[in-house]
């Protein structure tokens, strides 16, 4: 597409962008999106003392903070859920059940404006960690305490080694699945422990395709931004020492996302080639503050998960499971409504299009870039908007696929090439003469990278800055 048409349809766009990206969610009630983090530990990710038999918890030898704190300060930085996720250990569940669950009452009492969640890091059987979000019953501390005590990894004592196998994964999500009210699961920072592009460690794709494969509602994405990003910062805030942005220590974050989601045609879209619902998410992995000697961000100080729901328990829960997100770090942006349209049909973020074959598919962006300084005091702005289409072929034979080679940037928009819309950037495009399934999803950042580099040990997170959305699956009928 030539500039000058880029600059013709965002022109039109401008003049119909709230109907085009909102009539595809005009149903939506009393939607709209909430920021939140669903990966934060408190002081009950504990320490361990193993001088006596069995292990004995250490109240604060992990993470420091009360959940109320964590509440605190996720309301202090424009969040309105979170989930209070603290890992295990030996008889760790009776910690979570017993001091971690109480607290978590309190807090809720003491910081309303937040929705808060029960879950945990889960100490994930032969893989890395996840989180478990509970949904929000009358029974959430046992449920959580059924899954914990009966699979976590690291629950037994004396240590059971068949705990920590993929097998006992699927073990756990199949019970997860068949539960009444079934909670989600998302993988931790997958890529932590690669030692390269494509050489996984703990998560490997085949892995993170059998969790799919076995829990599809459960086992639904994985974290695209890590946290621990605050790593380059210590107490004082104004000290660069040694240190790789997620913990990366060996194959680096790009853009300060994981690179099975950064990569382009990488893993990510090999999964949503699949036509998988496969999701990606944003959070701080917050332990102890930066300021206060960690290597952490507090809960929405820099990266957000977004989700276009009401401000409750079971919709929030319901749009993360369904895909209704997309993801930010340094308050980039704080709106991102993106419109799939042919024939008098639309889908949104998260959903699905039926597409009659060889027809058109309007694609309409519309981006709040809000006003004003983020926490580190910057007025970040949008240097360009990127949109990604894939095809979707179906499920591949070879579960060790990590790349998609249909995936391309359909067309790229800088500020000469889209129009505003008072407080909005608006970007459109069309996809010709759809003769695929395919899916589409859109990226965004304030850098001139034109695909994000590794993150260099010594980088200042706050100018590298990047967006994304979930997919929106087109279907060829």
């Amino acid at each position: 597409m030539t500039p000058l048409r880029r600059v013709a349809l965002a022109a039109l766009a401008a003049s119909l962008s709230t109907a085009a990206c909102t009539s595809a969610i005009s149903n939506a009630g009393g939607r709209s999106w909430v920021a939140g983090d669903h990966h934060i530990h408190s002081r009950w990710s504990v320490g361990w003392n193993t001088d006596v038999i069995p292990p004995t918890p250490i109240m604060g030898g992990d993470a420091i903070y009360p959940i109320a704190t964590n509440a605190l300060m996720a309301r202090k930085y424009g969040l309105s859920w979170m989930v209070a996720t603290d890992h295990g250990g030996p008889n760790h569940s009776k910690v979570n059940l017993e001091m971690a669950y109480p607290e978590l009452v309190a807090a809720r009492k003491t910081v309303p404006e937040v929705i808060q969640f029960y879950g945990m890091e889960f100490d994930t059987p032969g893989a890395d960690h996840s989180s478990i979000i509970v949904p929000h019953t009358h029974d959430e501390a046992a449920k959580l305490h059924e899954i914990e005590s009966g699979f976590a990894a690291r629950e037994a004592w004396p240590p059971d080694s068949l705990r920590n196998t993929e097998p006992k994964m699927l073990e756990a999500l199949s019970h997860m699945r068949d539960m009444e009210r079934p909670p989600v699961v998302i993988a931790h920072h997958p890529s932590r422990s690669a030692t390269g592009i494509g050489v996984y460690g703990l998560d490997a794709p085949a892995e993170l395709r059998a969790w799919n494969n076995t829990a599809p509602k459960v086992a639904v994405g994985m974290e695209g931004s890590p946290g621990h990003q605050a790593m380059v910062f210590r107490a004082g805030g104004d000290t660069i020492a040694p240190g790789s942005r997620g913990g990366y220590g060996r194959q680096p974050t790009m853009g300060g996302y994981d690179q099975m989601t950064a990569r382009l045609g990488g893993f990510w879209d090999s999964m949503l080639g699949e036509g998988r619902r496969w999701w990606v998410t944003a959070n701080s992995d917050s332990h102890v503050n930066w300021r206060e000697g960690g290597a952490d961000f507090w809960p929405g100080e820099y990266s957000k998960t977004y989700v276009f729901a009401e401000k409750e328990h079971d919709d929030i829960l319901d749009g993360v499971r369904s895909g209704r997100i997309f993801v930010t770090t340094g308050d980039l942006i704080s709106e991102l409504w993106v419109a799939a349209a042919s024939g008098g049909a639309e889908a949104a973020i998260g959903g699905e299009l039926a597409v009659e074959s060889g027809a058109d598919v309007t694609i309409t962006v519309r981006i709040k870039d809000p006003v004003g300084p983020n926490s580190h005091g910057d007025d970040p702005t949008v240097r360009r908007v990127d949109v990604i289409v894939g095809e979707v072929n179906g499920h591949l034979d070879d579960p060790t696929v990590d790349t998609n080679p249909t995936t391309r940037v359909l067309a790229r928009f800088s500020s000469a090439e889209w129009s505003r819309s008072g407080d909005y950037i608006v970007v459109t495009t069309t996809i010709p003469a759809l003769a695929h399934n395919m899916y589409v999803r859109i990226r965004g950042t304030n850098t001139t990278e034109l695909e994000p580099l590794d993150d260099g040990r010594d980088e200042d997170p706050w100018t590298d800055l990047w967006f994304y959305s979930n997919p929106i699956f087109l279907k060829v009928r």
